[in-house]
């Protein structure tokens, strides 16, 4: 004995066995729009692309803290001496 549950379907896509041609075309436009969406909103892409590489990060961080510690201490180092060079270059 099985229950049957509709599948969910995902936003950018049209359900099947829609007969009307008028909701048919409504959920062909539901779905162009909400597929425009998810490409137009650079905002959101860029913080899940964010998200993603942070998550990779602390990752590798995890497997291998002494790499990760490496790359810190150059990336404090190379700000430091930009710093430096900075309030060097300001003071003459």
């Amino acid at each position: 004995m099985s229950i049957e549950r509709p599948v969910p379907v995902p936003r950018t896509a049209v359900p099947l066995g829609i007969t009307d041609p008028v909701q048919s075309a409504r959920a062909e436009l539901k779905a162009a729009l909400a597929a425009l969406e998810e490409k137009a909103n650079i905002p959101r892409r860029a913080s899940e692309a964010v998200d993603q590489k942070i998550r990779d990060v602390r990752e590798t961080a995890q497997r291998n803290p002494g790499a990760a510690a490496a790359v810190v201490a150059g990336v404090a180092s190379l700000v430091g001496f930009a710093v430096w060079g900075i309030v060097r270059a300001y003071t003459r």
